[in-house]
């Protein structure tokens, strides 16, 4: 007779996430999110690119962020503008050695998707993003 062994698999450890925004956009949709959902299930954390910022002493304070967040399931940083600095600094931080996946394009439906999705992996969490931002813009019916 034979017996068959259950394998228990151990989730993966939630992704944290960094908003790296241009100056006060961060701050702001974390404000709104929190009106929204009082208690964030997540690491989150934010890093705003002033005008006058020098990219790479921003690039080195992204990775400690992200470092920081990086509980082992990655860092998903979502930016507010595709090909803007605080963009191109997320898509830099691979080469740092961070595991990071960069949604651009942020707004607070995004963030509030994500933030209602606190298990999925870094991969998965990344589509929900793309879905949140996607999802939440709607034209009204005149």
């Amino acid at each position: 007779m034979t017996t068959a062994t259950a394998l228990h698999v151990e989730p993966a450890p939630p992704a944290g996430i960094l908003l790296l925004t241009h100056e006060e956009i961060g701050r702001a949709l974390i404000a709104a999110a929190q009106h929204v959902m009082p208690r964030l299930p997540r690491q989150l954390d934010t890093l705003e690119v002033n005008a006058n910022d020098d990219p790479a002493p921003v690039l080195q304070s992204a990775a400690r962020a992200a470092r920081a967040l990086d509980r082992g399931g990655g860092v998903l940083v979502l930016s507010d503008l595709y090909g803007s600095t605080p963009c191109n600094i997320a898509n830099k931080l691979a080469g740092l050695g961070v595991r990071a996946r960069c949604v651009s394009g942020l707004n607070l439906p995004m963030l509030l998707r994500v933030l209602n999705y606190p298990d999925k992996p870094l991969d998965e969490l990344a589509e929900v993003a793309a879905c949140g931002g996607r999802g939440g813009i709607c034209i009204d019916k005149v």
